[in-house]
């Protein structure tokens, strides 16, 4: 079993030294500690994707907290689940938790419902803002940029759809449309 440590910080001018300073008195070795200065929005970070390239299966990850890993449950729950499903553990210093042992499964378990809950918490609340804005007449979609009277203008003037559409740089579906709500 070999000791990894992974640390971020939000911003740039945040310190990574008081995570780095926990990992290495957790007994990870300075080289195999790994980092990222940028948001945890997303779990394409250069520091962690050199973590996933060098841990093997029986290795541990130490975090020195949850929120270091991921930006919200579901990343955190994402990227426990892809180190434990390569046979690594994860193990948050602050928290005292650890995805080690039938315990760590339990845990690993637990946190995966929750983070299904939440996905589909989300999407029902924007589902219903969605319906409400459609409710309100809030149109979505890109907006039109498209001169309707010259579409209905070339028509009338007898000139065919894909004639239109390559006078007006458009696509002739569009220009379908257009003569369609007309």
């Amino acid at each position: 079993m070999r000791l990894f440590g992974y640390a971020r910080v939000s911003t740039s001018q945040q310190s990574l030294d008081i995570q780095v300073e926990a990992l290495k008195q957790a007994g990870v070795k300075p080289n195999r500690i790994f980092t990222d200065k940028g948001s945890g929005s997303h779990t394409k970070r250069e520091g962690l994707n050199l973590l996933r390239i060098k841990v093997e299966k029986g290795d541990v990850v130490l975090v020195k907290t949850l929120d270091r890993l991921g930006r919200d449950t579901v990343d955190m729950i994402q990227l426990i689940t892809e180190f434990d499903q390569m046979g690594v553990a994860i193990r948050f210093l602050q928290e005292g938790i650890s995805t080690e042992g039938s315990m760590g499964q339990m845990v690993v378990t637990i946190l995966a419902a929750v983070a299904q809950a939440e996905r589909r918490r989300i999407l029902e609340r924007t589902n219903e803002g969605r319906v409400e804005a459609k409710a309100k007449g809030v149109k979505f979609g890109r907006k039109r940029h498209i001169d309707r009277q010259k579409v209905l203008t070339l028509k009338s003037q007898g000139l065919g759809a894909t004639t239109i559409a390559k006078q007006l740089g458009i696509g002739r579906s569009t220009v379908y449309l257009i003569l369609k709500e007309s």
